[in-house]
């Protein structure tokens, strides 16, 4: 682990600089908007370890797949989210020597992430030759209010000389993506401009054969300079070259005064605009912003992040890591994904780094959508799952890549727009519970907003769609004269190709039955629209209802009768059982050992059977969870980033609160203190939603039950208090846990009646109750 950050309740705070860890601290203090996204770089030139990174929401390209042994069936590409033109770069040359971090001496260094204002703001003070001491003073935001566009103020002082400095913003469309499979740029030029203090580029993405399509994107900038705080005009000289444009200023400081630049840019994607207008929709929103100035655009931002800290923060009193932890896993989720485009979606690494490629996995599903349901408006969680109904007929294009028919949907592990682009056979092929997290999601949501829209509107499609597919998955065999599931890879990627992972076949069996049901309620409510939907699938009513009941009442579940445990599959009691103590001096093992060792052996990735014991933990008694927990967890290596939130959920429910808190510690801080060693490469966005649910549900114990809010709330022993705000079904509620009570407020005008610790609580609109 690292312990470089210094704890601050709402600040990700690095003193003194730490090259060797610059490119961690870059993923920790990246911005997003939603619609654009910007790692922690320098603006300034830094020749030392980093990794470059802006992104653009939803626009990416299919790198040829590289496998060392092609399989029919494989995806043709991987999608890349594409590492785009570099718009906050600033060169600064004084006295003709370029400024760069990386070779001069720095004598005060101090980079802060300011979480509740959404900016990101640095103070330096460098040594240059001759003694010349320089101090650097910078603030950047990507603006939650004009979604499209990011702001910079960049100010240099010389403190004991003075000296001719040419200043230099610049855009710069050079870019490569680091996980590039042929170390390929994917940009071509389109048109490139300048004039004297403005300059824009535009990009295409490369042609490529797959009939993948091709995306535009305009960035522009503009800057103004101002010495001591008044304006200055000096003049500007522009230049251009492939993919690079800029403008320089040349000015004389004396000792002691402050030249100051503020840099707007813009970011627009043929996803939005016509690509032949581009350039002219750049220029009028880069004038519009520029307009407005640095301060007011600074001050509109911070208004948003004021509304969504209002409906989604956690306070936490008693430990100042803990609550730094919390805020710093919200504020990436509330910049990553805001709901405003059902087109869009929250890939692992968020606007934070490239590895995964891709924007949408079963993340989304099983761990972000219970987020947004309770701390954002009803639509941003919809759109989540609209999204997987746009791509339905893709996902039914997948199957049938693989062989299956009849309309059989199966979902991708990994895409941009509906087509499966992971290449890895046991992922590819094999993961495939990833299509029950998709109806489980459905169900969730249903659940928790109580709206009756969606399913005949949407869910049920995909429903019909995931349960014809696992229909044609599951094969009957004669041995057992049960149902089973061969060759799959369950959530614990350690293992793959196995038979009956216990977790696959019960969301196979559980999805057809909520199918099912979900037909059963239509038919009595809405028999109009149900025979629209039967009629647009090509439904089979009675032949395809009679194969899926038949499967839900004869599926085989592996069982050890002797640890009366679920066996994560078939065959899991052959290995040698060991637990993560044994191998203490060898973790982590995807680091330290073979591949071929890590499937040998007992240890597990991230929650598999307790994974299912999570989602349907109503399904279950709780002897039943407790010693499944009690087998698995001391298995688990927690190598994966969705793990530890899971098992802190399930041991706050059993009771085990120091489990509970080792696993929200875990979680928590998994970025900040780079327990994986792999912070470097991207923080890990949606297991940030994790974090959320440890405390909401783990510690305060929310769930839905019979269509009402329930609450089991108990105060960790490290913490003297917390409180969080969450919506539920039109009611706002601020809740607050505290040694001796519990403090519910609805602060909306909807009434709502809940359950706190299993008795009936009415709060009337605007009421607060003491329990």
């Amino acid at each position: 682990m690292k312990n470089y950050i210094t704890h601050d309740e709402w600040c990700i705070v690095e003193n003194g600089f730490h090259p060797e860890h610059n490119e961690i601290t870059e993923s920790l203090m990246s911005l997003g908007n939603g619609r654009m996204g910007q790692r922690g770089n320098f603006e300034e030139r830094y020749s030392g370890k980093t990794l470059l990174g802006n992104y653009v929401a939803g626009v990416y390209f299919p790198d040829k797949t590289r496998v060392g042994w092609w399989k029919n069936g494989y995806p043709n590409y991987f999608a890349k989210v594409l590492n785009a033109c570099n718009w906050i770069g600033i060169d600064v040359q004084i006295g003709g020597q370029m400024l760069d971090l990386n070779t001069c001496q720095i004598e005060e260094f101090s980079r802060v992430l300011d979480m509740k204002k959404g900016i990101l703001e640095r103070f330096a003070t460098v040594i240059l030759p001759g003694e010349k001491r320089l101090k650097i003073h910078s603030k950047r935001f990507c603006s939650m209010a004009d979604d499209e566009s990011g702001a910079i103020s960049y100010s240099v002082t010389p403190l004991n000389f003075e000296e001719d400095f040419i200043i230099t913003p610049y855009l710069d469309g050079n870019i490569r993506n680091r996980d590039s499979n042929y170390n390929e740029s994917f940009w071509n030029e389109i048109e490139r401009e300048t004039s004297e203090n403005c300059g824009y580029l535009i990009l295409e993405t490369k042609e490529n054969p797959y009939g993948v399509e091709r995306f535009r994107v305009a960035t522009g900038m503009r800057f103004t300079a101002t010495v001591n705080g008044v304006d200055v005009q000096p003049e500007s000289l522009p230049f251009e070259t492939e993919k690079y444009v800029s403008a320089s200023i040349k000015i004389n400081l004396k000792q002691g005064e402050e030249l100051a630049v503020y840099k707007y840019a813009v970011n627009l994607s043929s996803s939005n605009y016509e690509a032949g207008n581009l350039l002219d929709a750049a220029k009028s929103y880069i004038a519009r912003i520029s307009e407005k100035g640095f301060e007011q655009l600074y001050t509109e931002h911070i208004l948003v992040w004021a509304d969504k800290w209002a409906k989604n923060d956690i306070t936490i009193d008693g430990n100042v890591a803990a609550q730094q932890g919390i805020r710093f896993n919200i504020f990436h989720l509330g910049q990553t994904y805001t709901g405003e485009d059902e087109r869009l979606n929250i890939g692992p690494k968020g606007f934070t780094g490239e590895k995964y490629g891709g924007s949408t996995y079963w993340d989304t599903e099983a761990y972000c959508i219970p987020f947004y349901l309770a701390t954002a408006e009803q639509k941003v969680a919809r759109n989540l799952l609209v999204y997987r109904h746009k791509h339905l007929q893709k996902a039914i294009e997948n199957a049938e890549k693989l062989g299956f028919t009849g309309g059989a949907a199966l979902y991708p592990m990994v895409t941009m727009n509906g087509e499966e682009c992971h290449n890895e056979w046991e992922i590819t092929f094999e993961e495939i519970h990833r299509n029950g997290a998709i109806a489980f999601a459905i169900y969730d949501y249903t659940r928790y907003t109580g709206d009756k829209t969606y399913l005949p509107e949407f869910g049920l499609e995909v429903l019909i769609g995931i349960s014809r597919f696992w229909k044609q998955r599951i094969t009957w065999s004669k041995d057992k004269n049960l149902y089973v599931m061969l060759g799959v890879t369950g959530p614990n990627e350690y293992e793959n190709n196995v038979n009956n992972n216990w977790y696959t076949n019960y969301i196979a069996c559980w999805t057809l039955r909520y199918t099912l049901e979900t037909i059963g309620g239509l038919w009595e409510n809405d028999s109009k629209k149900l025979n629209e939907i039967i009629v647009k699938t090509n439904l089979q009513l009675n032949v395809e209802l009679a194969d899926w009941k038949h499967i839900v009442e004869n599926m085989y579940f592996p069982y050890d009768e002797t640890r009366k445990v679920y066996l994560q599959q078939q065959g899991f009691l052959d290995k040698e059982i060991l637990t993560v103590d044994d191998i203490a001096d060898q973790r982590p093992i995807n680091q330290r050992w073979s591949w071929d060792r890590i499937l040998r052996s007992c240890f597990i990735k991230q929650a598999d059977v307790l994974q299912g014991l999570y989602l349907f933990e109503e399904d279950f008694e709780p002897d039943v969870i407790r010693r499944n927990f009690e087998f698995y967890e001391p298995m688990t290596v927690h190598e994966s980033s969705l793990s530890p939130c899971v098992h802190g959920i399930l041991a706050a429910g059993l009771g085990l609160k120091e489990k509970a808190y080792e696993m929200y510690v875990r979680t928590a801080r998994l970025d900040l203190d780079d327990y994986n060693n792999d912070t470097e490469d991207g923080l890990h966005i949606t297991s940030m939603a994790g974090t959320w649910m440890s405390v909401v549900k783990g510690f305060a114990g929310q769930r839905v039950k019979d269509g009402m809010l329930v609450l089991n709330p108990y105060i960790p022993d490290q913490w003297n208090s917390y409180s969080f705000r969450i919506g539920f079904q039109g009611s706002w509620l601020k809740i607050s846990v505290k040694k001796q009570e519990v403090i519910i407020e609805n602060t909306s005008e909807k009434a709502l009646a809940l359950l706190v610790n299993g008795k009936e609580v009415y709060l009337e609109a605007f009421a607060k109750t003491q329990i």
